[in-house]
């Protein structure tokens, strides 16, 4: 497969890392500006508003090149048991990391008394079910794969409560919620997984456009087509004002209208939410592939080409300048330590990606030098 290709998935992966080392930043030191899912417009201030939307396209965009990776895997095991095997594996892989490193670094509490399931888990959970699923024909994965996508806002109005026996493996699926084990335990299921099984499950099925025979005229029309089609998706079904979301109003002000537009649910994501972010990044994934040759391009694809070392290196990062800052100076935002502005969360994220960039190079490097260490390929 030429090097481009992969160099395009990378970039796109490094952008939404990116993306999403300014949200973590915001949880961490804008806290005490809490947002909700969705937001309101009314209350939240524009750049908090549109900071937080642009890290949307993180969990959509990461899910989907999971399922892109997986196929190009198989293809050059050229075994599609390989394939499912390795994502077994991997899957419970980030499963178990999601329940340690992933929740201490957030708590820095041992035992916990709070697991937050998040986007490390419903990867994990995701690379289970594709294990399973990539035995289906490509046709019939594709309609799966549609179905859930679009189908599951059917499924909002279902709930059970904590007495019922669906209410775990309901919340696991789709109704995010609190699953207590004990009075010093509780899980929160914030990832419902069963529409970004949908999604890992399309991402496996574009992976043929990107198939060493194919021409890269064609794969650019299909990103192009797909992704211009899934924007128009959520323009129209935003206009109509109904399907599996929040309908939108017209506020005091024309930014706030345009705020409520794209005041979208993740969790679960909404078919619209998924529209837009979806058509987003495929869109971003041709440009990629157009401009490869590109430094900002080459420099975005070092980040993505190490995902996992650098999440678990940002996280902890963070936690720990959280502590000294709090150790130095006290909370100064109510109970927690805080900035002022989102011109500051947007200022350590720069400050915090060149501080990152060349640990994330140098694992990048060892993990491609020494493929002879088989469990690199699981970070």
């Amino acid at each position: 497969m030429p090097f481009n290709r992969l160099l395009s998935i990378d970039a796109l992966r490094g952008l939404v890392i990116l993306f999403m080392l300014l949200d973590h930043v915001r949880e961490t030191f804008y806290l005490h500006q809490q947002v909700g899912d969705p937001m309101d417009v009314t209350a939240t201030e524009p750049a908090l508003f549109f900071s937080r939307t642009l890290a949307h396209l993180c969990a959509p965009v990461f899910i989907l090149l999971t399922g892109l990776s997986a196929f190009l895997y198989g293809e050059k095991q050229m075994s599609r048991a390989a394939t499912s095997a390795f994502l077994f594996k991997r899957g419970l892989f980030l499963v178990v990391l999601e329940f340690t490193l992933v929740n201490f670094a957030w708590t820095f509490q041992f035992p916990p008394t709070v697991i937050y399931l998040q986007v490390i888990w419903v990867i994990g959970l995701s690379m289970l079910a594709l294990a399973a699923l990539l035995w289906l024909p490509r046709t019939l994965l594709s309609l799966l794969g549609l179905a859930l996508v679009a189908g599951h806002n059917l499924l909002d109005g279902l709930h059970f409560g904590p007495e019922s026996a669906l209410h775990m493996p309901w919340a696991i699926l789709h109704d995010r919620g609190w699953l207590e084990f004990s009075d010093t335990l509780r899980l929160r299921t914030s990832y419902p997984v069963l529409p970004w099984i949908g999604v890992i499950a399309l991402g496996y099925v574009i992976g043929p456009w990107f198939r060493g025979a194919s021409a890269p005229e064609q794969r650019l029309q299909w990103l192009r087509r797909v992704g211009f089609a899934a924007l128009a998706l959520f323009v129209l079904l935003r206009l109509l004002n109904g399907y599996g979301e929040k309908p939108w109003a017209v506020e005091e002000t024309a930014l706030q209208t345009l705020m409520g537009l794209f005041n979208i649910t993740k969790y679960p994501p909404s078919l619209l939410f998924l529209a837009l972010t979806l058509g987003i990044g495929l869109l971003l994934l041709a440009a990629f592939e157009r401009r490869n040759d590109e430094r900002l391009v080459r420099t975005l694809a070092v980040f993505g080409s190490a995902p996992m070392f650098f999440y678990l290196l940002h996280l902890y990062v963070l936690k720990l300048l959280y502590i000294t800052a709090l150790a130095i100076w006290g909370a100064n935002q109510g109970h927690y330590f805080g900035f002022d502005s989102m011109g500051w969360v947007w200022a350590t994220t720069v400050l915090l990606a060149l501080v990152l960039f060349p640990p994330t190079q140098w694992f990048a490097r060892f993990k491609a030098r020494r493929r002879d260490i088989r469990w690199l390929k699981y970070l």
